[in-house]
């Protein structure tokens, strides 16, 4: 049986008004990245990733 990891929310809103919340949007959710927008920015947004690791890295390696 798998453990379930206890949430925190610090937020004043209670978990089970934010549980309903992010079970009507999540269908939209998954349909925005599945679509070919989403897929392209995904696409972006992961290289924008890539690129800032590589940018701490150069950074990380002239400070030394």
């Amino acid at each position: 049986m798998a453990c379930r990891k206890k949430l925190i929310n610090n937020s004043g809103i209670p978990q089970h008004e934010i549980e309903y919340i992010a079970q009507c949007i999540l269908p939209d959710i998954i349909a925005f990245y599945e679509s070919e927008e989403g897929q392209r920015e995904f696409q972006e947004w992961k290289a924008q990733r890539e690129a800032e690791a590589v940018e701490r890295k150069v950074e990380k390696s002239e400070r030394t």
